[in-house]
């Protein structure tokens, strides 16, 4: 063996560790949490974006499959509230209602960045910067107090994201969450009930509650996708 090409043998073993870190611009998970407020819009509020925003918050989860795609999943807690004191709309016998309750969301989104997301490949046109969209399938559950409530719903937002670091991603996310319970805004046993204060039936989504999360949040990446490197 020479002397030459006992250095290019050294020579790539000492260089190998930074390349593949230079590769590790790429994960294959992020882990985080959010923070931020969440309202409902039903009986007792069906015009009025963020009336009545309580405080939301939880754990978020996203497996990425390429810069341009990710699965996500959620588990968050939201306070919901609403008061027909103040509705234009008058319901039968001036009854009024009021109630306030807490919500936990169990959900899973696919999410689509419209930019290449990341950093160190921009010859490919990835960006640290990006507005992306989701849609999905979750579960609302709400405990008492007048009864408790499970089901189904459909997540639809939109959001924006920054990789502040390598590993750090920041954002901001806007949520919709339609469900197909009608029940979220009960939670008294007498009195005005806004499951169905005017005795109309509703099918399918029809007349159905949906609550929304606005959250900032914060993640970082795990388990590098690691690329061979190539002398």
């Amino acid at each position: 063996m020479t002397i030459t090409r006992s250095i290019k043998i050294v020579f790539c073993l000492l260089v190998f560790p930074f390349c593949c870190v230079t590769a590790q611009e790429e994960y294959t998970w992020e882990l985080g949490g959010a923070i931020g407020g969440s309202f409902y819009m039903g009986d007792a509020n069906n015009s009025t974006p963020f009336k009545d925003t309580g405080i939301a918050g939880g754990f978020i989860a996203r497996y990425l499959l390429n810069p341009h795609m990710a699965i996500k999943g959620n588990l968050t807690a939201g306070r919901i509230s609403g008061d027909t004191r103040d509705f234009k709309n008058v319901y039968p016998n001036g009854e009024y209602a009021t109630f306030k309750r807490t919500i936990f969301d169990l959900g899973a989104q696919f999410e689509y960045n419209f930019l290449g997301y990341g950093i160190g490949n921009t010859y490919r046109g990835d960006r640290r910067f990006t507005p992306y969209i989701l849609g999905g399938l979750g579960f609302t559950f709400a405990p008492k107090p007048a009864k408790t409530i499970f089901t189904m719903n459909i997540p639809i937002g939109v959001g924006v994201k920054y990789k502040a670091t390598p590993r750090i991603n920041i954002g901001c996310e806007f949520t919709m969450r339609f469900s197909l319970s009608d029940q979220l805004d009960v939670t008294q046993r007498e009195g005005l009930q806004l499951e169905d204060p005017y005795q109309i039936k509703g099918k399918g989504w029809k007349n159905k509650d949906s609550y929304a999360f606005t959250v900032f949040f914060v993640t970082y990446d795990l388990f590098p996708r690691c690329k061979d490197c190539n002398n």
